[in-house]
């Protein structure tokens, strides 16, 4: 016979979730899946003298926004992010901001 100590229930199936009750009064929110810029544009190269694209994906402090945030797919982040790399190497674009 199994013991439970601490008040704790024994198994996953008898802890009580309480996700009933949270949903009732929140409203849930539909999150829509993020597409790539560059696949849904039919861009494919990325030239790392256009500013304006690659500075929409750069932070307010100079830091290249990941993939989960931007929603690129990965063989595109990792073109922007050697563009934005070369961009920042002929000072096009700030390595950081000043505070």
């Amino acid at each position: 016979m199994a013991e439970t100590r601490g008040g704790r229930p024994g198994s996953a199936s008898q802890r009580p979730t309480g996700g009933d009750k949270a949903l009732a009064g929140k409203k849930q929110y539909f999150r829509r899946k993020k597409m790539c810029r560059f696949c849904v544009d039919k861009i494919d190269d990325i030239n790392y003298k256009d500013v304006r694209l690659l500075g929409s994906f750069l932070s307010e402090r100079g830091k290249i926004t990941p993939r989960r945030i931007s929603g690129v797919c990965a063989p595109h982040q990792r073109r922007l992010a050697e563009s934005i790399k070369q961009a920042r190497n002929i000072v096009l674009l700030p390595f950081a901001t000043s505070l």
